[in-house]
């Protein structure tokens, strides 16, 4: 719930102009407050927005993504990255941050194994975030986006995690503690290839994880690096979800693509492959 992450939180009004202020809640759960007087509401389904400006860098996940995905993952999937993000995070973490947190899948996965952590979620879909603010009991769920600028208090989370997420290395290592942990995955070349092919969906650089490396070169170590590869069995049904909660939904035409699964097997093999990257807070990179 937002309540239990609410100390963790600026005002994004007041950080607009360099001034970190921090919110807490009104009386009634309903409105968080500053100390120099901006309110922001907390939507019913137990959500805010702090999203300032024109709306960020990235378009948001629309609802039909977010159910989409929601189906996919229901059906467990994608739960060894689940558990792979899970054992990457230090058990001790208190406060941990995920980027991009979707329906909250990941998130949740992390404070199940971990009873006394509280779990902020961050995303740039309001669909998003209000469907992860009701993913686990210590989950809060906030709109904003990373590249505007995290509402979040500096030096204030153990750990950050980021699955098929867009990364502010800055931003980042500003919210983290000294020591702090960022865990990030990312797709091979491998990952979903069955698909691509016969359906034209959108492929992934070979040097992936290597340029992720770059961009966080100065401010974090990496700690671990490791593969995980592993064949799913889908209906149609389940390709049909997992095309529809990522970015090939936005291309192509879907009745081609439609006319093209239907061409398949009734369960096709497809692969996941991705890479579970550790890295660790630089103690004397500056916040």
């Amino acid at each position: 719930m937002l309540t239990d992450v609410v100390e963790l939180l600026l005002c994004p009004q007041c950080r607009a102009r360099g001034v970190e202020s921090g919110l807490g809640v009104g009386e009634t759960d309903r409105t968080l407050w500053c100390d120099r007087g901006h309110s922001f509401d907390v939507a019913r389904q137990g959500y805010v927005s702090l999203l300032t400006g024109d709306g960020g860098k990235f378009t948001g996940d629309s609802a039909e993504m977010i159910t989409a995905r929601d189906a996919f993952l229901g059906q467990g999937h994608f739960d060894p990255i689940a558990a792979a993000v899970s054992a990457a995070v230090p058990l001790d973490g208190e406060a941990v941050l995920d980027v991009g947190v979707g329906t909250g899948h990941y998130l949740a996965a992390v404070l199940d194994a971990r009873p006394d952590a509280r779990g902020l979620g961050v995303d740039v879909s309001k669909f998003a975030a209000r469907r992860a603010a009701r993913s686990h009991p210590r989950l809060g769920s906030v709109v904003a986006d990373i590249w505007s600028g995290l509402p979040v208090r500096s030096g204030s989370l153990s750990a950050v995690t980021c699955v098929f997420a867009p990364r502010n290395a800055d931003e980042l290592n500003r919210v983290l503690v000294a020591d702090g942990v960022l865990v990030v995955v990312t797709p091979t070349s491998r990952h979903q290839r069955e698909l691509r092919g016969p359906l034209g969906l959108i492929g992934v650089e070979e040097d992936k994880t290597r340029r992720l490396g770059e961009s966080l070169s100065g401010l974090f170590d990496p700690v671990a690096e490791s593969a995980l590869e592993y064949s799913m069995a889908l209906s149609h049904n389940d390709v049909e979800s997992l095309i529809g909660m990522g970015p090939s939904a936005r291309h192509g035409n879907p009745e081609t693509r439609s006319a093209a699964l239907a061409q398949l097997p009734d369960r096709v093999e497809v692969t996941v492959s991705v890479t579970v990257s550790t890295y660790r807070r630089r103690a004397e990179a500056s916040l």
